[in-house]
Order: structure tokens, then sequence, then C-alpha cells
């Protein structure tokens, strides 16, 4: 690479690095929030939800890797214009297409990188991060043994308990239970123990009192008991059995063992399809999305007012390619053999690019500015 390339492929780095580090912090300020309330409202450490975060980064940060590219193209496009460093290598005989060699080599580092999110990453944190999730509905301590607080374990459900001893004992426990429309029940008790028995989990009361509302009849009922046996199996216990998520699926098996995938797991033959090749062509869309926003400020001569009007068009094409990999979807999913689709909003941003530093060299000037020469004069 000459030194022209080695230089602006170091600020293409250097600012994708930044456009990545603040929209992962803004997406994940926006999630992070919402994951706290949940787990820190079940009774979990912060040790717990670092863990969780840490284990959705590479999901949220291959949403945010193609926004990044094409933040870091426009703005070190931009940059090298307002600069005139572009105008000199244009003065020299340099063509666009040669201009936009390390605007390529960027993308593919980006697509390298994005690959190995979809590829490696992305499956395994997705895979440990539902074996985590199982592990957390499993363990009642984490779920109810939050002394002082008051916890929602579940829909219409409050559970309270003033002091934990040493030895496990509840001391002071209240629990609401109004998930019955008809009936609400309300338990106090001094004293109570968590008794597990297999897959089951019993809350033992010991001297309470059980309270129950008929809403309909607007009745209560009050019921003095020395113990009494509360089921709260379903309150600390999720779908242990549930489905594999297709994004955990390792690529290779997704090659491979589509026959044993159909077979053994209800993921229809499209979605696969279309799992597994999204994954490639969200590598590729790095490169398209770079290239897009180099080429776009390519167009148009200098100007006084700048190259907002470029940077629209180029933020309207980004649009546009995404809405098109929304549409491609539909088709993959009901027949497999249309894959070559997923790849569609690539190849489009990839010849919208080369039309654009095809027309590099003879700016239009009525649409994004006026040649230097023009302006002078």
């Amino acid at each position: 690479m000459s030194r022209y390339d080695r230089y602006v492929l170091s600020q293409l780095l250097l600012f994708f690095g930044f456009f990545a580090l603040v929209l992962v912090a803004v997406f994940w300020i926006n999630r992070a929030v919402v994951l706290f309330d949940r787990l820190i409202g079940d009774g979990q450490s912060a040790l717990v939800f670092l863990e969780f975060t840490a284990l959705t980064l590479p999901n949220l940060i291959r949403m945010v890797l193609p926004m990044a590219a094409f933040a870091a193209a426009v703005y070190v496009t931009n940059r090298l214009n307002s600069e005139s460093e572009l105008t000199v290598m244009q003065a020299t005989g340099t063509g666009p297409f040669r201009l936009a060699r390390p605007v390529l080599v960027f993308g593919l580092i980006a697509a390298g990188m994005m690959s190995v999110l979809t590829h490696i990453l992305m499956p395994a944190s997705t895979s440990q991060l539902a074996i985590r999730e199982a592990e957390v509905s499993r363990n009642v301590t984490a779920r109810l043994l939050s002394e002082g607080s008051f916890l929602h374990p579940a829909d219409g459900v409050t559970f309270f308990v003033r002091q934990i001893d040493r030895d496990g004992t509840l001391n002071d426990v209240f629990l609401s239970d109004r998930r019955n429309p008809a009936q609400s029940a309300t338990y106090t008790a001094a004293r109570a123990f968590l008794v597990r028995e297999g897959d089951r989990a019993n809350l033992i009361m010991v001297d309470g009192i059980a309270q129950r509302l008929n809403n309909a009849a607007n009745m209560l009922s009050t019921t003095a008991f020395q113990d009494f046996s509360y089921d709260i199996t379903a309150l600390v216990r999720k779908e242990t059995e549930a489905a594999r998520d297709i994004r955990a699926i390792p690529t290779v098996e997704l090659f491979t063992g589509q026959a044993q995938i159909l077979a053994n797991e209800k993921f229809t033959a499209g979605e696969l399809a279309e799992e597994l090749h999204l994954r490639f062509a969200r590598a590729l869309i790095c490169v398209s999305v770079a290239l897009i926003g180099f080429s776009s400020l390519m167009l148009g001569g200098f100007s006084r007012f700048g190259v907002w009007r470029q940077a629209l068009v180029a933020f309207v094409l980004l649009i546009v390619l995404e809405a098109l990999r929304g549409v491609v979807d539909g088709p993959v999913l009901d027949n497999p053999a249309a894959w070559p689709l997923i790849y569609l909003p690539t190849v489009v941003g990839l010849v919208i690019s080369g039309i654009f530093l095809r027309f590099a060299g003879r700016p239009l000037p009525r649409l994004f500015g006026r040649r230097a020469a023009e302006v002078a004069a």
C-alpha cells in the first residue's frame, strides 16, 4: 500500500473505532436499564448483571458495526475534501477508483470483524446466555431470598421477607397472589422455609394467616394456620426445555447438519437458509456501505456550502439498503432456493458505488455544486 493508502486507512480505522464505541454505548445504555431492572429486581447480584451484559454485547456490536463503518467513511471523506487532500490527489491524475482503494480495504477489514462476530462470537454468546438464563431461573435463592425488598417473581405475585437467618429461616414473610382475577390470596407468616423436592419447590410457612378475597362476592375469609405449604415452583421456574435459539447454532452445523436440525428442532428450511446466508451478507454489507459513504461524497465539485447534499444522498441510500434487507427476508423464508436474494442489498450497494465513482470525475454541477474553476470565475 502507498503512503496515501496507509494514511487514509489509519484515519478510517480510527474514526470507525470512535463511532462504534459511541453507538455501542448509546444502545447499551438503553438495553442495560431494562436488563438491570429485571435482574436486580429478581434479587440477582451486580456480577450477574455484568455477565449478562457481556453476553449480549456481540449481538449489539453486530447491529452497530455497519453504521459505524458508514459514518467513518463519510466523516473521513468529508475531512479529506475540506482539507483539499483529495483535490491534491485528483490534481496529480489519480482517478476515483484508485482513491477508493483504501476505503475498499477498510470495508474488507470491517467485514472480517463482522464475520468473527456472526460466525464465532454470536453463536457462542447466545448459547451461553441461554444456559445462564436457565440456571438463574432455577435459582430459588436468588429469586426469592432477598431480605427487606418487595420482589415480583411473576405477574400478580409479590413476595417480601424481613430477615433471613444464617440457617436459612425466613422471618416475617409476606406473600400476595393476585394471578386469579376471581380470587386473590394473601399469606403472612412469622417464619418460613424453602424446601426442594426434585424439580418442585415449596414454601413452608409457620404461624401465619391466610386471607382470601372473593372479588365477585366482595367477601374476605381469614384462616390462621400453624404450618402451611405453598407451591412456588411456577414462580421460580421458566421453560428450561425451550427451543434452541437459531442464532446459537454454529455456522458449521448450519452447513453440514441441516437435515438433523430440521428433524429434531422446530425450524423450517427457509429459516435455516436465511440465518446461514445472513451471517455472510452482514459481513459483505460493511464493504458496500463504506463504499457508498465514500463514493457519494466524491460526487460534485467544490462548493462553499459543503457536501451536505452528497451526505444526504448517502444517508438515504443507507436507509434504502436497510429497507431492502428487510424486504428480501420474506421470499427466502418461503422458498430456501431464493437465498441469493439475501445478497441483493450488497450487490445493489456495490453497483451504486461503482456508478458514483464512474461519474465522480465528471460531477453534475446542477445537483451537487460547481467545479472549483467555475466558482472562482
